[in-house]
C-alpha cells in the first residue's frame, strides 16, 4: 500500500470533517431535547432563485456563502452540513466578518467528539448562497477547534427545500 502527499491531504480533511460532522451530532442532539418545550421562532421564509453548489472532489458540498453580520456583507467558505443544527463560524470568518467577540461571549458549551467546545450565540443579518437568501440567521462561533466554517439546518432548514445528486446541491428558496 502506498500513500503519496495528496492522498495524506485527503485522508486528514476526509477525518476533520468527520469529526465535525460527529460533533454537530452531539451537539443537535442536546440542542434537540432542550428546545422540545420550546416554541421555534417564527422566520421569515427564504428569498431569491434557486441555486446549486456542486460536490467537490473530497465528496462534500463547499459553497462561497455571502454573509452579512457587522461589516456588511463577506464572502465566507463554508461546508455544508446538515448534520449541524445551526451555521457554525470559525474565529477568523467571524473576525472577518466584524463579530467582535470577547471571552465572556463564549456563553455555551458545546460536548464534540473532541471534547467539551465553548461558543458565542450570534445572528447573522443575512447568508445567501447560490442566489438563495435567508435573513436573521442563528449561528454559533466556536472559540476553538474547528477547520472550517459549517453551513447547518438554521440556514437550510429555513428553504422551501433542499436536495442532493451525485454532481451537487439544490437549494430553492
Amino acid at each position: 500500500m502506498r500513500f503519496d502527499l495528496s492522498s495524506m491531504g485527503v485522508m486528514a480533511l476526509a477525518v476533520a470533517s468527520a469529526l465535525s460532522t460527529a460533533w454537530w451530532l452531539n451537539h443537535a442532539d442536546a440542542r434537540g431535547q432542550a428546545q422540545a418545550a420550546t416554541p421555534a421562532p417564527v422566520h421569515a421564509a427564504a428569498e431569491g432563485t434557486p441555486g446549486q453548489v456542486l460536490k467537490a472532489a473530497d465528496g462534500h458540498y463547499w459553497a462561497d456563502a455571502l454573509i452579512d453580520a457587522d461589516k456588511g456583507p463577506r464572502a465566507v467558505r463554508v461546508m455544508v452540513d446538515t448534520g449541524a443544527s445551526v451555521v457554525v463560524l470559525t474565529p477568523e470568518d467571524a473576525a472577518r466578518l466584524g463579530l467582535r467577540l470577547k471571552a465572556g461571549d463564549f456563553s455555551r458549551t458545546i460536548i464534540t467528539a473532541s471534547g467539551p467546545v465553548r461558543a458565542a450565540p450570534v445572528a447573522l443579518q443575512t447568508v445567501a448562497v447560490a442566489g438563495t437568501r435567508v435573513e436573521q440567521v442563528e449561528a454559533l462561533v466556536v472559540e476553538q477547534g474547528l477547520p472550517h466554517s459549517l453551513l447547518g439546518m438554521s440556514y437550510l432548514g429555513r428553504l422551501s427545500s433542499f436536495s442532493a445528486t451525485p454532481a451537487g446541491l439544490t437549494l430553492r428558496p
